[in-house]
Parts: C-alpha cells; structure tokens; sequence
C-alpha cells in the first residue's frame, strides 16, 4: 500500500495538530497544514493530497473555497470538513462534514467513508 498525504485546512493549530495525530494514528505517512485559500492551494500543488479536512472559517477566506480552489486544478479529492459552523456548509459542499469538538472516532470513520467514496 502506498503512503497517503494529507492536507488540514485549519486556522487554529491547536486544532490542526490534533487532527494531524490522529490521521497519523490513521496511517498517513505525510500532513500538511495550511490556514488559508492560497496556502492551501499552494501546498496541495507541491504534493497532492489523498485526503483534505477543512475547517469552514480560516484566514482569509473559508476552507470550502480552498476546496474549490484545489479541485479545478487537481480534481476531486476525498474531503472532511471538520467545523463548528456546519450550519453555514449546508448545501454548499461536497464532502461529509464532522462537528467540533472532534471526536476522534467520528473523525476516523468519516475518513474511511470520504476514501472509501472516492
């Protein structure tokens, strides 16, 4: 099996770090972690990714825009949106979508169903 490369799309690092554990405990060889639209972009282009996880609210702009962003230039990529604000993501993302405060198991089988969907 390959190793996979994952992308947190995420402001807070606190938070950031957290999610990076546990895709680590997941099996993913490689994170990155961006806070906002470019950096995202950026680093997606550098190495793409098998998984993003984007919070809704980041700088300069919101992780469904950085999502877009990275799609039209790489394609789809298996997404989690992990948020406190999953109000303001209804209908306007692809992706399934984990409330904040993370739990950890929900986040990992959200993982699973987002690669296993791609």
């Amino acid at each position: 099996m390959r190793s996979r490369h994952a992308l947190i799309i995420e402001d807070e690092i606190l938070i950031a770090l957290e999610i990076e554990e546990l895709l680590k405990e997941q099996g993913f060889a490689s994170i990155a972690i961006a806070d906002s639209p470019l950096e995202a972009l950026d680093s997606a282009l550098k190495k793409k990714p098998d998984l993003i996880t984007a919070d809704y609210r980041i700088v300069d702009g919101t992780g469904v825009e950085a999502v877009k962003m990275i799609m039209a230039h790489l394609g789809p990529i298996p997404v989690v949106y992990v948020t406190g604000h999953a109000k303001a993501l209804d209908g306007q993302e692809e992706g399934l979508v984990v409330q904040k405060p993370i739990r950890p198991n929900i986040l990992a089988g959200a993982w699973q169903h987002a690669l296993q969907a791609a």
